[in-house]
């Protein structure tokens, strides 16, 4: 039996991709699951495929699948939908079974409505699929009543079973890191919080579940061998136990884990013993949910932080070389000028050196989806419309379109425009041990002024200056080939090409093999029309392209023929 579990297309671009492009880590552990009672699958990320059909035909005919599994959120329902129908057209047998948060919530409707949906999987799905297949394998799907999590369509009627227990013991999952690549991962399953924004609490559960520490490293460690040394943890607060945050952290420093990881938390569950390990640990950033300045308005979304406790979060994060990004949300209820100056307000207390803007949006279950329906009287019918959600703003006479565009605006302009002045303002921690790591946070953020994020924003000014500030504060703690290059770079811009060298050769004598060192160093002697000098720093790196072009352009500098055609040949053979 050949299984695909596909993640599918969104109906819309979006403006920040990183958590919407990504396979949700559900569906590894039931790909693991099904893996383990030695069936044949295969996971398939169809974030980008954008709606190409003959694509999505092709791949299906090749793979002619027993049973397609789709991952629903919200913003890929209809991709879902259309890859349903495009499977039942080319494989006409095949089982299609939605299971995820979007599809969870609305499985009545898409039952009802989507005659290519055979089954829905509600809630946690890796041993309800599990349970699926064998009636599937066999057609007996008299038996479908006996399977607990699940909504079928029985003639013309809809049918869900009794739910179906959560795993307790989450250790008693297969590890997906045996089988399968990603880097989104989460050592627990629920939140503390009930946000009305958010159906995080309705699907997985107050109770937050934990695997435990050495599951969760050892998923890291399976990864890290196969080529993987980025993460994203994704639990919905990872900071919730200290003591487990320390273990997990002591664990991947005593596996040598060489890795950097970003993570989610609350401001109310944050410790500075455990932000401190994080940091030794390769942590370089953690998000937090704030949401609004206003204290009414956070009451409204029921956030139950403070302003208290939401400056010390991110002035402890901060300090400990960790950036501390924010995520706000704007339109909501009651939200108005005076609330925005609020948001800002508190953004310059708290200075976060990176922030997401997001508009309020209602999505099925959530609270703020319950009271959309009883104050409007629309049904799940709603979602027949070819939408991925619906703005709260959209269902408020007292705020416009025009008004949340001006918010909008307003907040990014007045962020941007402060950032430089946030990333002057850090202020680290005074531990020796951490030096080595403060340098390497302050260069990391110099980066993103002059390359990374902050480069094309049009209201952050003086990037090149504010990075060459960080750059030069990173090496005050300790080298750092980062910010060696940096500066070097901004030098040779300026055409200060000696003292690009002198910083350089400072860089040189602690990373006397970096390619980019090197090749800068080449760079800038070829810039003094000192060609020989250059050579000896670019023909250590004759691999490199970027090194050959070089090599190339000093030898015809040089009147070599011979060797400038050799060189501009090889080039042409390399990648």
């Amino acid at each position: 039996m050949k299984i695909l579990l596909i993640y599918p297309y969104c109906l819309e671009e979006r403006l920040h991709a990183e958590d919407a492009s990504v396979v949700p880590i559900g569906l590894y552990y039931v790909g693991a699951l099904l893996k383990e009672n030695n069936y044949d699958v295969e996971i398939l990320n169809w974030y980008n495929i954008k709606r190409d059909e003959p694509k999505i035909k092709k791949i299906l005919i090749e793979n002619n699948p027993d049973v397609i599994g789709l991952s629903i959120l919200h913003a890929n329902r209809w991709g879902g939908i259309e890859i349903a129908r495009i499977a039942k057209q080319v494989c006409p047998g095949v089982t299609i079974v939605l299971g995820g948060i979007g599809a969870t919530f609305l499985w009545e409707h898409l039952l009802r409505n989507f005659k290519e949906i055979d089954l829905v999987v509600i809630g946690e799905g890796e041993h309800t699929f599990l349970n699926l297949i064998k009636p599937i394998e066999r057609k007996g799907f008299d038996d479908l009543k006996n399977i607990r999590g699940i909504a079928f369509r029985n003639g013309d009627a809809v049918e869900k079973t009794e739910d179906a227990d959560v795993v307790q013991d989450l250790d008693t999952l297969p590890n997906p890191a045996k089988y399968f690549i990603f880097q989104h991962l989460s050592s627990t399953r629920g939140c503390p919080g009930n946000c009305t924004f958010c159906g995080s609490p309705r699907f997985w559960g107050h109770k937050v579940r934990f695997h435990s520490p050495d599951y969760f490293v050892t998923q890291i460690e399976l990864l890290y061998r196969k080529g993987i040394d980025v993460f994203y943890f994704s639990d919905d607060t990872f900071t919730i136990n200290k003591g487990r945050v320390i273990e997990i952290c002591k664990k991947i420093l005593e596996r040598s884990l060489n890795i950097t990881w970003m993570a989610i938390s609350r401001v109310n569950y944050i410790d500075e013993e455990a932000v401190c390990w994080m940091r030794k640990a390769g942590c370089v950033q953690i998000s937090f949910g704030v949401e609004s300045g206003s204290k009414k308005i956070r009451a409204l979304l029921n956030k139950k932080i403070s302003a208290d406790q939401i400056k010390r979060a991110f002035e402890l994060t901060t300090k400990y070389g960790i950036l501390a990004r924010a995520y706000f949300i704007y339109g909501s209820p009651g939200e108005n000028q005076a609330t925005i100056q609020k948001t800002i307000n508190l953004i310059h207390e708290i200075k976060p050196l990176g922030i997401i803007f997001y508009i309020l949006d209602i999505f099925p279950g959530t609270e703020l989806y319950m009271d959309f329906k009883k104050r409007t009287g629309v049904t799940d019918d709603i979602w027949l419309k070819r939408i991925e959600d619906i703005m709260y703003f959209e269902t408020d006479p007292r705020l416009t379109g025009e008004m949340i565009l001006d918010f909008g605006e307003r907040l990014r302009k007045e962020y941007y425009t402060s950032l430089g002045g946030f990333a002057d303002a850090v202020k680290l921690v005074e531990k020796k041990e951490l030096f080595k790591l403060h340098s390497d946070f302050l260069s990391r953020l110099g980066m993103t002024f002059s390359h990374g994020d902050y480069a094309n924003i049009k209201y952050i000014r003086d990037k090149e200056k504010i990075s060459e500030r960080l750059y030069k504060k990173s090496l005050e703690y300790y080298p750092d080939k980062r910010a060696c290059l940096g500066l070097g770079i901004i030098n040779q811009k300026t055409g200060n090409h000696k003292e690009s060298i002198r910083i350089m050769s400072e860089g040189l004598v602690s990373f006397p093999e970096d390619e980019q060192l090197n090749i800068c160093m080449g760079v800038s002697y070829m810039n003094l029309n000192e060609y020989e000098k250059a050579l000896s720093y670019l023909l250590k790196f004759q691999h490199s392209k970027d090194a050959l072009y070089y090599i190339a352009a000093c030898y015809n500098a040089l009147g070599d023929s011979e060797n400038e055609a050799a060189f501009v040949k090889k080039s042409r053979f390399t990648d």
